[in-house]
């Protein structure tokens, strides 16, 4: 499964590829403005800066809601770096659009998805990725990751290539959940990738083992 980091700071980004397990980033217009980013001259140099940092795909989203400024905002994406993946939103013009990004050859990553039927159109167009948001639908009380199994069970009976991207995830249960099913990807903040590290007995494991290193050093000096 790949890790992906859902942030739009450099700082987090770098801190994730130093890691050592970072595939790719994930970003949306709510995440550049949070870091201040705005104008398109400006999000394009932090879309090139993140691709300085990271080996794998970029996901940058267009802004336009129709068919054509769709078009015109994710060739200019894609224009950038080889990295651009385009995002586009779960909608008819957005299904369009995928269908011509597929049929060009730039990667896509369908976005705002929250049902397997939308899934289902998002690989019928060719999308690269999928992105189902789990979070989301915890929070109204669906379940997130049994939309993740519904879209595998979906995925592999027919073969699509579409890489199942699960986004809105936000503790170590859904990444380790999103493993079980299968999901290709998980996309993240950093905290939620780093808590994987964490358990008490790891903890006091090493604890036990300095201390038994340093009482037998202090012994022998």
């Amino acid at each position: 499964m790949k890790f992906f980091i859902d942030t739009a700071n450099l700082k987090d980004i770098q801190e994730a590829q130093d890691f050592g397990v970072l595939d790719g980033v994930t970003t949306n217009p709510t995440l550049m403005a949070k870091e201040g980013i705005s104008g398109d001259d400006h999000v394009q140099k932090h879309y090139l800066d993140i691709c300085a940092i990271v080996d794998g795909d970029v996901s940058a989203e267009v802004i336009a809601t129709d068919y054509a400024g769709m078009i015109y905002e994710g060739e200019e994406l894609a224009s950038l770096n080889t990295k651009i993946v385009v995002k586009v939103p779960m909608t008819k013009d957005g299904i369009r659009a995928i269908k011509y990004f597929s049929k060009k050859g730039i990667k896509t990553n369908c976005t705002l998805v929250f049902s397997a039927g939308q899934a289902l159109l998002a690989a019928k167009a060719g999308a690269t990725y999928v992105s189902p948001f789990i979070g989301r639908l915890d929070d109204i009380s669906v379940d997130g990751l049994g939309l993740i199994n519904e879209i595998r069970e979906i995925y592999d009976n027919y073969g699509f290539s579409t890489q199942i991207l699960a986004a809105s995830v936000r503790n170590s249960s859904h990444i380790l959940g999103c493993a079980k099913i299968g999901a290709d990807v998980i996309t993240s903040p950093l905290s939620a990738i780093l808590s994987l590290l964490k358990h008490p007995l790891t903890d006091s494991g090493l604890a036990q083992f300095l201390a038994d290193h340093k009482r037998v050093a202090d012994q022998n000096n």
